[in-house]
């Protein structure tokens, strides 16, 4: 045993210094989520409603990234590439696996690149075809097809291609849409299916340690809640209004899925099945309306609509 006075000195030069680092890299990780979309928000005045929102996007995304990236980047011993790759190249927040080169994905097969493919190409016949022939009488439900065709474009479509690539290279990088059409439960729909990059941004900041402080209960419905502020920020906040309906969405999904999980929601066995599919179809689309509200369709998606020529 090592007497305790011979390692005191050694505890009281080294122990402030190793503190000192380990809050620098908790400042560098949080940086840029802060500073960019604080820089965003400090030229909204000079920007139209539908650029500060793709504006203000791109900077919480990166900020994301970039804290999500830097938190791992050490892991795997990844290649310049991979990590320049994760950063500017990858939608997906899963940084651990990403940059894992001990990982082996499965290499995708061709009909899943018909299938990538197939829906980037309605979307964009959607979103260029169909929008411009809604009557003009019918805004709302021509912003409403544009908002549609867009996702099918990107989160359904570029963002998978850009997950058959990855794969194809052999990095890790499974789609972030997985069939959340084919959801059996609300649990399974946004745990499992949809938008897993964000999912998994959430789970890692917010509901894991919420979860230790005030349990899963109370982490579940602040991780709704802060999914629901960064949506405000970006709907809301751009449109000028509308502010607290997606948020309030959010909130209405974790309530939804807190009853899925509770005795009477077991008893009704809205947990699994074709009951579960139809409860979380219902419960997460019937409400969408406060998510996308009007206000944010006539000031913000309706001009960004005429501005890419789609009506």
């Amino acid at each position: 045993m090592v007497p305790m006075s011979s390692i005191s000195p050694i505890k009281k030069t080294t122990r402030p210094y190793v503190e000192s680092r380990h809050v620098e890299a908790a400042w560098a990780g949080w940086a840029l989520l802060v500073i960019l979309p604080a820089a965003a928000i400090a030229i909204r005045p000079f920007l139209a409603p539908w650029v500060f929102m793709w504006t203000l996007s791109a900077a919480i995304f990166f900020g994301c990234k970039w804290q999500a990236w830097w938190d791992q980047r050490r892991i795997g011993n990844a290649s310049i590439g991979r990590n320049l790759g994760f950063l500017f190249v990858w939608p997906g927040m899963d940084a651990a696996d990403f940059l894992d080169r001990s990982r082996s994905p499965q290499p995708p097969q061709a009909k899943e690149w018909l299938w990538a493919f197939t829906k980037t190409v309605l979307g964009a016949l959607l979103l260029w075809g169909a929008v411009r022939r809604i009557p003009t009488s019918r805004d709302l439900l021509a912003g409403w097809t544009g908002m549609v065709a867009m996702i099918l474009i990107l989160h359904f479509g570029t963002f998978h291609i850009a997950s058959l690539i990855w794969r194809s290279a052999g990095v890790d990088a499974p789609a972030i849409m997985r069939a959340p059409l084919s959801a059996r439960s609300l649990s399974d729909f946004w745990g499992r299916r949809w938008n897993l990059g964000f999912r998994q941004l959430t789970h890692r900041l917010v509901f894991q340690p919420a979860r230790i402080r005030f349990g899963a209960l109370a982490a579940l419905l602040l991780s709704f809640f802060a999914s629901g502020l960064i949506h405000d920020l970006v709907i809301s906040l751009p449109a000028r209004g509308g502010y607290g309906l997606p948020t309030l969405y959010f909130l209405v999904q974790g309530i939804g899925v807190l009853f899925e999980r509770s005795m009477m929601g077991r008893q009704l066995g809205i947990g699994s099945g074709i009951r579960g599919w139809c409860f979380a179809a219902v419960w997460a689309g019937a409400p969408t309306f406060l998510l996308f509200h009007p206000v944010f369709v006539h000031v913000v998606i309706l001009p960004f609509l005429s501005a890419i020529g789609a009506r």
